[in-house]
């Protein structure tokens, strides 16, 4: 237990330390007053909330500073916290019922989508599952070559096709693959692609078309693995995808590396879709399912 709080502390540190780190000492020993309140709103939008989002929380404790007559900043210390919290569900992990269950994962280039697919199967395996890996995203040979390194590295197999072949294809085959061989779980992922390239986006709906070919009712989840690093600049990719795919999961990457994590409140807040993942370091055991109060915990380090 320790050493998942610790992990989770360390995996934030960068964003607990950035504006969060000057939320925490703002609200220090000052009195409240209007500049406070500015002070407050302007950090709060600077760690990625979103406007929206830092909108609503102020409105909540300043409520409660009026209720229980709050003078002291440092009083707003839990309600902060309280706040945050609660624009946080607990999304537990989806029971799949349906063997294999067919995970299509995907994000834009760059996002770490490749990376979090290992991660995914290490994870995967330590629950006992039976993973096969799907390599469609025949865009880029290096990612092919990326996944197989990875499904070497973890002992678990692999479909994958060659580069430049059709990519639903070898999507098609991966859950073909899985269903033969009595696995548990099958993870595919596609091709990196920005939200405004169309042609990219029809051909991630055929994807998606032809893997519930391959079994009917698939794909049973569709996960969008976003870089924490770009903070609110995601939103709008992440908009897109759920309305081209149906994406009913994020999974938020390289948390480690960003002072802007406060995006997962606007996830939420701002698209209604559950945070199931978090990735907080490198290593493949470094991603962990979200844990809204070691991530808010996290964040603030108070």
């Amino acid at each position: 237990m320790t050493n998942i709080f610790s992990k989770w502390k360390e995996g934030l540190a960068k964003t607990s330390k950035a504006t969060f780190g000057q939320i925490a000492t703002l609200l220090g020993a000052t009195e409240i007053d209007e500049e406070l309140w500015d002070d407050l709103e302007a950090l709060l939008i600077q760690a990625d909330l979103g406007i929206e989002t830092a909108d609503e929380v102020l409105t909540a404790i300043e409520d409660q500073v009026d209720q229980k007559g709050l003078t002291r900043a440092n009083e707003l210390r839990s309600l902060l916290r309280e706040q945050l919290r609660a624009r946080l569900s607990a999304a537990p992990l989806p029971a799949f019922q349906e063997k294999p269950a067919v995970i299509l994962i995907v994000g834009v280039n760059g996002s770490g989508k490749t990376t979090t697919i290992a991660k995914l199967g290490r994870y995967f395996t330590s629950q006992g599952k039976r993973v096969l890996l799907g390599a469609a995203d025949t865009f880029r040979a290096a990612a092919v070559d990326q996944l197989e390194i990875w499904s070497e590295r973890l002992d678990l197999p692999i479909v994958s096709g060659q580069a430049g072949a059709d990519a639903g294809a070898v999507a098609f085959d991966a859950v073909q693959s899985a269903i033969s061989r009595n696995m548990d779980i099958v993870l595919i992922d596609t091709a990196g692609r920005l939200h405004t390239r169309f042609n990219l986006m029809e051909e991630l709906k055929k994807v998606n078309r032809v893997v519930g070919k391959a079994m009917p009712g698939a794909p049973h989840a569709v996960w969008l693995v976003m870089d924490a690093t770009t903070g609110q600049n995601a939103l709008p990719q992440a908009r897109a995808f759920k309305e081209a795919v149906k994406v009913n999961g994020i999974i938020l990457a390289k948390l480690d590396s960003s002072a802007r994590g406060g995006m997962a409140f606007a996830i939420q807040g701002e698209l209604g879709l559950p945070v199931l993942f978090a990735g907080l370091g490198e290593k493949s055991d470094d991603l962990e399912p979200f844990d809204p109060d070691r991530f808010v915990d996290g964040v603030l380090n108070y």
